[in-house]
C-alpha cells in the first residue's frame, strides 16, 4: 500500500520542524509505501526552507506544495488532489507522530471493508496547565481521546482532521473540504473536519478509533490563557452554526438553535447564581460555566449573521 501524509502548514516553521522529525524517526514497515506533502498555505515565515533543509533525509518521499488560497480546506484539497496512494493520512504542523504510527496504519488496513482510522491526540504542554482549565472543553487545546479500547465510529464520535487517516476511493466521492470552514490564515474558524466526518457517516464509510495510533500535539502557552478559551469557543460556535446550515441536527430547535445551547446556559447561569459569594466552586468548574455562553452566542450568530469572505466577494 502507498500512503501519502499531507500536512497543512502555515507560518509554523519551527514547529514543522519536530512534525517532519517525528515522521522521518518513526517506524516503517516494508510493505507500506510512505510519501509526505507539505501544503504551505501562503506562509511568511521560513516554511520552504526547512522543507528543503529536510528533504535530502526523506530520499525523495518528502514533497513541497504552495497553496496561495488561505484556508486550511483549500491546503488539504490541494495536498490530496496532487497525490495518489491509496490511503490518505493527515495530521497538522503542530503536531508529532507516534514512532509506531505507519505501522497501526499498515495493521489495520489489511482490513478491506475498513473506510478510516483515527486516535487520540497527548498534549505536549509549552506551559504547566493553569488550574481553571476546564476538563470539558479540552477540544480547545487539541487534547483528544476517546478511551484505551478500539471502537467502530458513530454518531457520538467525532473524528479529528489531525489525526486521521482514509482510504483515497472512499474520500474522493465525497470532495472537496468545505472551503467556508476551518482556519483561514490568522483568523480561526472550524469544522471543516467535522463536515467531512458527517459525510463520511452519512455515505456508509466504516471507521475505526485507534488507542495507539498517536499523536502528540504541542500547546502553545497562548492558548492556555482565558482570553484565548472565550475566542475560540465563540469561534467554535460560529464555526457549528455555519455547519448547522449543511446539516441540521435531530434536535428540538428555538431561534434557529438547538435547543440543547439555550439548556446549557440556563443551567450555567443557575451554578453561577448559587456560587455568588462563595469559594466552594473549582475554577475550572466557574470558567466552564461561562464558556456555555460563549458557545451559545457564536452559534447564533454563525447561523444567522456570519457571511465567509468567499460569500461577501460573489
Amino acid at each position: 500500500m502507498q500512503l501519502d501524509v499531507i500536512v497543512p502548514t502555515y507560518n509554523r516553521h519551527s514547529l514543522l520542524k519536530r512534525a517532519l522529525q517525528s515522521l522521518l524517526a518513526a517506524e516503517l514497515p516494508a510493505n507500506l509505501d510512505v510519501k509526505i506533502t507539505i501544503v504551505d498555505n501562503n506562509s511568511r515565515d521560513e516554511t520552504s526552507s526547512v522543507v528543503d533543509s529536510f528533504k535530502p533525509s526523506f530520499n525523495g518521499r518528502l514533497n513541497y506544495l504552495f497553496e496561495p488560497k488561505p484556508g486550511k480546506s483549500h491546503a488539504l484539497n490541494t495536498g490530496i488532489a496532487a497525490t495518489s496512494g491509496e490511503l490518505v493520512g493527515m495530521i497538522d504542523d503542530d503536531e508529532e507522530i507516534d514512532r509506531s504510527w505507519f505501522v497501526r496504519i499498515n495493521e489495520v488496513f489489511t482490513n478491506k471493508e475498513l473506510d478510516f482510522i483515527g486516535g487520540p491526540y497527548v498534549p505536549r504542554w509549552g506551559a504547566p496547565p493553569p488550574s481553571w482549565l476546564p476538563s470539558r472543553y479540552s477540544g480547545v487545546i487539541g487534547a483528544f481521546c476517546l478511551g484505551s479500547e478500539r471502537r467502530p465510529y458513530g454518531a457520538d464520535t467525532p473524528l479529528p482532521g489531525g489525526n486521521a487517516v482514509v482510504r483515497r476511493s472512499t474520500l474522493e466521492k465525497l470532495m472537496p473540504y468545505a472551503t467556508d470552514l476551518g482556519p483561514h490564515g490568522d483568523d480561526y474558524l472550524a469544522d471543516e473536519d467535522t463536515d467531512m466526518y458527517l459525510r463520511l457517516m452519512a455515505s456508509g464509510a466504516k471507521g475505526l478509533y485507534l488507542p495507539d495510533l498517536v499523536v502528540y500535539h504541542y500547546i502553545h502557552p497562548q492558548r492556555l490563557t482565558k482570553h484565548y478559551y472565550r475566542h475560540w469557543c465563540f469561534r467554535r460556535g460560529v464555526s457549528s452554526g455555519i455547519l448547522d446550515r449543511k446539516h441540521r441536527k435531530k434536535v428540538p430547535y428555538f431561534l434557529g438553535v438547538p435547543r440543547y445551547l439555550f439548556g446549557q446556559a440556563a443551567r450555567a447561569s443557575w451554578q453561577i447564581l448559587k456560587t455568588v459569594g462563595k469559594d466552594n466552586e473549582k475554577p475550572s468548574q466557574k470558567f466552564s460555566h461561562e464558556l456555555s455562553f460563549w458557545d451559545l452566542a457564536g452559534f447564533f450568530y454563525g447561523k444567522h449573521f456570519y457571511r465567509a469572505t468567499e460569500d461577501l466577494k460573489s
